[in-house]
């Protein structure tokens, strides 16, 4: 948890911005509950929901809050403990000081926030984000009934969190330091005849020693051709490539999220080498043309570029590039985008809704393959925290599917394609922050990327 002040000010923020936009009434925050597993007592692991901890910073279950548009008041609704809670639980800090604690000087008992709201709204708007998990979905629909998720509010929410804070950075900075330490981990562990799982045990373990644990289910895979290929339960072969896409949440709850792509053997085949050294090539030129005034679509499109001129020096694709851009040909091999946002989600605030969140008012989301998947297309701001992920995959259904239904045109040589069925995949990402002149990537160290680099530190 930050300072009281940091708090202080972001609500204070949020309340101009929405007086700014013309709005009026009261904002009503809903944090998350306790989620059962097997049964009522036994839980999936406690996540406090993002945004609440973005402007409330309090880390606990059946919170909620409300503020006046009209008048800036602030009451907390929670529970001070109980003797049964402090038996399983031992004492607990009162309701009073947490409230203090982020800067709120009033609070009511959470079984009364129903009554507090139907005594005050009487066609005041009231105004909330879309909920994630079933509790707020239910609890939103018993205390607002027929109340839709503001879009003033998203909105001005979207426009706070996607600038980072210094305090901020500097907490993603910490969680990259921790992923990277736990790839490096990960990458001196591959040995042929082990299974998976023994390399993700090893990696979850390190986040959990160090942090939260991991920001979302770790991807390692020797199938890099299945995108989100969660499975670890295939024994390490020779020859392969494995692909491992993973991220640490720190204890301040900010996410990391690398890729790296490594030879299972050491060293990369004549094939592997070519086809990796494209997928890098696209990593640092994305990075390149990071900056602010420059939007993330048109550095995807130019990475898309890059990666179909070298497909072609390989004989892959042939014929005008900027053509094969404009037919969506990139998509046959990279069907994802180029990057989302990352902050305190890996993909920061898409339960606010992805096109709010990763779209100007003035773009329109494609419906191609690989770009129509772009997360992130907006013009880029100092401030902005964005992944930098290309990758290049041979997916036998998808590449059999654009030939049999001519998606290809005259641009794809599927005879070629036919040796690279069983290839697998690569993928490469860094986290980047936009600077005021560019652009820099998070964490005090790099994952080696290169591949003469990777080559070097497998042999370590």
């Amino acid at each position: 948890m930050f300072a009281k002040e940091v708090y202080v000010s972001r609500r204070a923020a949020l309340l101009a911005k929405m007086r700014d936009a013309g709005e009026s009434g009261l904002i009503l925050f809903v944090g998350n509950a306790e989620a059962p597993a097997q049964f009522k007592d036994n839980c999936y692991k406690w996540r406090q929901d993002s945004s609440w901890l973005y402007y409330w910073g309090l880390d606990e279950p059946l919170m909620a809050a409300v503020m006046s548009i009209d008048s800036g008041e602030e009451i907390l609704f929670a529970d001070d403990v109980e003797i049964d809670d402090i038996i399983w639980m031992g004492p607990q800090p009162s309701v009073e000081s947490k409230a203090a604690s982020v800067g709120v000087g009033r609070h009511r008992p959470y079984g009364e926030l129903a009554g507090w709201l139907g005594e005050r709204v009487k066609g005041r708007p009231v105004h909330f984000l879309p909920p994630s998990r079933y509790y707020n979905t239910f609890k939103l629909q018993q205390l607002v009934p027929g109340g839709k998720p503001s879009e003033a509010l998203i909105k001005a929410v979207v426009s706070m969190r996607l600038v980072k804070e210094p305090i901020e950075i500097k907490a993603i900075d910490d969680a990259c330091d921790l992923g990277v330490a736990m790839h490096s981990m990960a990458r001196n562990s591959i040995t042929i005849g082990i299974v998976e799982q023994d390399i993700v045990g090893k990696m979850e373990g390190l986040a959990l020693a160090k942090g939260w644990g991991v920001s979302f289910p770790t991807i390692l895979t020797q199938h890099g051709e299945t995108l989100h290929n969660h499975g670890h339960d295939a024994v390490i072969e020779p020859g392969k490539l494995m692909v491992i896409d993973a991220g640490v949440e720190s204890n301040e709850h900010y996410a990391s999220d690398f890729t790296r792509t490594y030879p299972t053997s050491g060293q990369f085949t004549q094939k592997q080498r070519e086809i990796y050294q494209i997928v890098y090539e696209c990593n640092e030129l994305a990075f390149s043309l990071t900056k602010p005034g420059i939007t993330y679509r048109e550095v995807h499109l130019a990475t898309a570029r890059k990666m179909l001129d070298g497909l072609s020096a390989l004989g892959i694709v042939k014929g005008d590039l900027d053509e094969m851009v404009a037919a969506g040909i990139a998509g046959l091999f990279q069907p994802h985008g180029l990057g989302h946002n990352m902050g305190l989600d890996t993909h920061d605030m898409e339960d606010l809704g992805e096109n709010l969140v990763g779209y100007d008012p003035d773009q329109t989301r494609s419906k191609q393959l690989g770009l129509g998947s772009l997360r992130m297309a907006r013009r880029l701001l100092p401030g902005h925290v964005i992944t930098d992920e290309p990758g290049i995959y041979f997916i036998p259904a998808l590449i059999e599917k654009f030939k049999k239904e001519g998606l290809g045109g005259n641009f794809v040589n599927y005879a070629k394609l036919e040796s690279y069925y069983d290839f697998g995949g690569i993928r490469l990402e860094d986290d980047v922050l936009v600077t005021a002149d560019g652009a820099r990537r998070l964490g005090h160290s790099r994952l080696p990327i290169a591949p003469d680099d990777v080559e070097a530190a497998m042999k370590r």
